[in-house]
């Protein structure tokens, strides 16, 4: 079968392999000849469609027709167009449905930490206040590194630099500062060095308020300008921080402590139909044992926002989500900018036609859980279950408020290939095998399996398996490069 209608209302069908014009395929019981040359991922008429009629994907429109369009055509930007527009009224209609899984308990090696959630790593991190002590955290962090990287159970030293922490204003201010401190107490750190200048806005004394309490012996303090050598008394301190993570070992914890992240970057056509589905499924898995999921990047949820609002947990999450969905699109339309400049050029190369196209395939990530949360940027997970994250579609900003809101790792599908790493494990679901097998060394699981005949139950508990093996200490081939990106969120002007 190199031809998949995804659901019977459906007016278009995906080429799972390139199809040469003239070639006949069948779908169900119905021939279906190729007019056109069809790139792989891409979508052929199953009908004729006139001009104006809506098209068919997921069973939900996708856009609609520009052009009339003959049954075996090629549809694509070409001759479909998004049906979305500006803010929009919405009913709540509930559609919840009960996990279609058993819970199953499952275990993982992590580390205990004095207070909250065990971390999957033990690392030891620089944290800058500002942009300015960049380069200073980098060479404190190769010295740190010859001095004391040969303790036992430090899994990496780092410094997570970022050009932020000063001239900003009011929210972008409060949020560099809060994205900073959820850091600062994030469990896969077994120790942290907060670094200042200590002229920049986000000045140590008014950080320490956002901060709240800390442990002396985990949580140290620097400020730059205040002593004669920084980077002889950094590396000083992040030895007595290694001395004290080195005390730590991996035990067994429950898998259901782990929260984790779900995100998209560099969809195709096979992503609504491969990784995002195996995600959504892992996530599923997850939550019936009693764990957490959070999913993001909002303006990736326009067009199929419904389905998350009919799955809200009360009224009350519903009208989260519209407002969620709303605050978005007016911040665009606040900077004249168009609501709907999605899906990317790299996107359209794989075969995604529209926001909506991309939306419904995005969405799958959550599974068919129910939302029990919404939570702003900058927020953290409080409840059990899957909760929506304000945040752009950005990779690297939506990685790092993922690893904010307390994730522990990140799993991260991609139809192009991206070798990007956050702050946490980053985990790489290629949509399909080839590009499993082109970037092995940026890839860490093929969901293209799915469409090579591996069932969806068998991948996704191998998927968890894998899973369960990165909570343990595998290290993710973004974690192989050295990756350790940190992106904060700047809606404002800078002084």
């Amino acid at each position: 079968m190199t031809l998949l209608k995804i659901n019977p209302q459906d007016t278009v069908a995906v080429a799972l392999h390139p199809m040469g014009a003239g070639e006949t395929l069948t779908v169900g019981e119905q021939e279906i000849t190729a007019l056109e040359n069809i790139p792989q991922g891409h979508k052929i008429a199953l009908k004729d469609i006139s001009e104006g009629e809506k098209i068919y994907k997921y069973g939900f429109p996708i856009g609609f027709a520009t052009a009339d369009i003959k049954v075996g055509g090629w549809v694509h930007t070409q001759n479909l167009k998004t049906t979305l527009k500006d803010n929009l009224e919405y009913t709540f209609t509930p559609n919840r449905v009960p996990f279609p899984v058993d819970a199953k308990e499952r275990t993982f090696q992590g580390y205990p930490r004095k207070k909250g959630k065990p971390g999957v790593r033990n690392e030891i991190w620089i944290v800058p206040l500002v942009g300015c002590v960049n380069a200073n955290s980098q060479v404190i962090v190769e010295e740190a590194k010859k001095q004391f990287g040969h303790l036992p159970n430090i899994d990496g030293i780092f410094a997570l630099t970022h050009p932020l922490g000063c001239s900003q204003l009011g929210d972008d201010h409060k949020s560099t500062q809060q994205i900073l401190a959820n850091l600062v107490n994030h469990p896969n750190a077994a120790g942290v060095m907060v670094f200042g200048l200590g002229c920049e806005n986000n000045y140590m004394a008014q950080f320490k308020e956002v901060l709240g309490e800390w442990d002396d012996e985990r949580v140290r303090f620097l400020v730059a300008q205040e002593v004669e050598d920084e980077i002889e008394e950094g590396v000083k301190l992040i030895g007595e921080l290694a001395e004290y993570a080195s005390q730590f070992k991996r035990q067994t914890f429950d898998a259901k402590e782990l929260i984790i992240g779900l995100k998209c970057g560099g969809s195709d056509g096979f992503s609504g139909l491969t990784a995002n589905p195996l995600v959504g499924a892992l996530s599923d898995l997850h939550l019936a044992s009693g764990g957490s999921s959070i999913l993001t990047e909002v303006p990736e949820m326009f067009g199929a926002e419904q389905i998350l609002m009919d799955r809200a947990a009360d009224e009350k999450i519903f009208e989260d989500i519209v407002h969620l969905i709303n605050d978005f699109k007016d911040y665009y339309n606040a900077h004249n900018q168009p609501i709907y400049e999605n899906p990317s050029p790299g996107n359209k190369e794989g075969g995604i036609s529209s926001l909506e196209d991309k939306s419904l395939g995005c969405v799958q990530k959550g599974g068919v859980a129910t939302v029990v949360d919404v939570i702003p940027y900058g927020g953290q997970v409080t409840k059990q279950g899957l909760t929506v994250l304000s945040g752009p579609g950005n990779d690297l900003i939506a990685c790092t408020a993922l690893a904010a809101a307390g994730c522990h790792i990140v799993l991260f599908t991609t139809g192009r290939g991206n070798p990007m790493g956050s702050v946490i494990p980053t985990v790489k679901v290629a949509t399909n095998t080839p590009l499993a097998t082109k970037k092995a060394n940026w890839i860490d699981f093929n969901a293209g399996q799915l469409i090579d005949g591996v069932p969806m139950s068998e991948l996704a508990e191998n998927f968890f398996e894998y899973l369960i093996g990165v909570a343990s200490g595998d290290k993710t081939k973004a974690e192989d490069l050295g990756a350790k990106d940190l992106t904060i969120f700047k809606r404002g002007v800078t002084l």
